[in-house]
């Protein structure tokens, strides 16, 4: 396919608005950050890869087996997850930057539970307001999905335009208790909806069960990113999934290898006392102080 030839993009597939989001995530403190993801259901952190870092991870997984989707052949996907492709991209699930927020907004025990690369080519049609979570599991994504807490991390390889294929996503969908909030249902657009435009080396996280797409890619370029999936370790799937083979699990760098614990890791525990012993008399993860709120003492 030529760089320059722009397929034509069927007009129903195009969103006719798009509000830019102009938050300016480089202030944030750490307690803005997980405040604002978990209470706007998304979060950007800029610039968390450096151009070396792109630049080895492009190059790396520019060779990886791709198959389209079903809805179009300029919107792509890798046949394999790309962690077992490129050594860069699986000592990306160790990433230090990423894990020091991963470890103060879900605690010291994750699990990852997937990895894609995704290839947008100019032609693409939007991707449809979805879920990544489906309680009761799916064909999309298995039992994966069915994890009661489940983030996504996606990281952009190229710059964001309004042309690029930008991510869009609804704030606050992921909190409703509403029939409109079921996780199985798909919107093609809503009007509350907001676009991130963010540059390459951005880091934009979701939890699953936020309403996320994208718009078309009208630019005469890619848009690569890589997404994964993470989990407190308690937060395990209703049903068994399949364990990562062996012999991926040999070839794990070793920054990678605390996060790829069985991913059927929960904290299941049926039987469940009123009393039990050694109860806990305090917990930073559910301090309603975590979001730096001075409202509400830290200490008794």
């Amino acid at each position: 396919m030529s760089q320059t030839e722009i397929p034509a993009i069927a007009p129903e597939e195009i969103i006719p608005f798009m509000n830019v989001d102009p938050t300016d995530f480089s202030s944030f403190t750490r307690a803005d950050q997980i405040r604002f993801l978990e209470s706007e259901g998304y979060l950007v952190l800029p610039s968390i890869l450096g151009s070396d870092l792109i630049a080895k991870l492009k190059a790396e997984l520019a060779d990886i087996e791709m198959t389209p989707k079903s809805y179009s052949d300029y919107q792509t996907t890798s046949v394999e997850q790309p962690q077992w492709h490129s050594k860069t991209t699986a000592e990306l699930i160790g990433y230090p930057p990423m894990i020091d927020f991963l470890n103060e907004l879900m605690g010291s025990d994750i699990v990852f539970t997937r990895g894609f690369f995704q290839r947008t080519h100019p032609g693409s049609p939007g991707i449809s307001m979805h879920t990544d979570g489906q309680p009761h599991g799916s064909n999309l994504f298995g039992y994966e999905g069915s994890c009661p807490r489940l983030l996504r991390v996606l990281y952009y390889l190229d710059d964001l335009t309004p042309e690029r294929a930008p991510f869009r996503l609804i704030p606050r969908s992921h909190l409703s208790f509403h029939m409109d909030a079921s996780p199985y249902i798909r919107y093609r657009h809503h009007p509350s909806e907001i676009t991130l435009v963010p540059p390459a080396g951005t880091a934009v996280l979701i939890p699953a069960l936020l309403f996320h797409g994208s718009h078309p890619n009208t630019d005469p370029q890619p848009r690569e990113l890589i997404q994964f999936g993470y989990r407190p370790a308690w937060a395990g799937p209703v049903q068994p999934v399949d364990e990562w083979p062996p012999e991926q699990l040999a070839t794990a760098p070793p920054i990678a290898q605390p996060f790829l614990q069985s991913l059927n890791t929960s904290g299941k525990a049926w039987e469940q006392p009123h009393k039990p012993p050694h109860m806990l008399t305090e917990s930073a993860g559910i301090d309603p102080a975590r979001w730096g709120d001075a409202r509400y003492p830290t200490t008794p």
